[in-house]
């Protein structure tokens, strides 16, 4: 028992000098009521990349790059990625996906969070600009790390995106 009590106190401790994001927000990962608390033999510290299955990965690029900012890379066989912070999004093509891939893959079947330093008007002004209808929001939702403000639209696949702002409850 003692040796899971110390495990667990490494795997806290580590969560808290590894995830800034956290100390950022102002979150305590040991105070946190929603985490399962029990040892760990290994921890996951981020999201590096998730997969898009998507009809054109064309018109993807378009949407995501105009409408959201994101970078186009293309690598290994030219393949397609969106990159933005310091995640990326590896787009399939539907009907010729890479292996491995997902069990199912299916366009539109995505519903992600995206977050961002931009107000909700600021949001919302720039989907108006871009022809993006808004499918709700601005609306208050729960973050990983603490209450967020949310824009919700669709994009050409309709995967819900929400775009979303950290609130001011969040940083104190």
């Amino acid at each position: 028992m003692a040796f899971q009590a110390t495990m667990w106190r490494a795997c806290l401790l580590s969560r808290q000098l590894i995830n800034p994001a956290a100390r950022l927000h102002g979150v305590n990962p040991a105070a946190s009521s929603w985490m399962v608390k029990r040892p760990y033999a290994i921890s996951v510290d981020r999201l590096d990349h998730f997969v898009l299955t998507v009809k054109s990965i064309d018109v993807t690029v378009d949407f995501y790059t105009r409408v959201l900012g994101m970078r186009v890379d293309t690598f290994k066989g030219g393949r397609k990625a969106l990159h933005f912070g310091q995640q990326k999004v590896n787009l399939h093509e539907h009907g010729n996906e890479f292996d491995p891939k997902a069990h199912a893959p299916m366009p539109g079947s995505a519903d992600v969070c995206l977050i961002t330093s931009h107000s909700a008007e600021e949001v919302l002004e720039h989907l108006k600009t871009c022809d993006v209808a808004v499918e709700e929001g601005p609306v208050q939702r729960t973050g990983a790390l603490g209450p967020i403000l949310s824009v919700y639209f669709r994009d050409p696949d309709n995967n819900l995106i929400e775009v979303s702002s950290y609130t001011e409850q969040s940083t104190t």
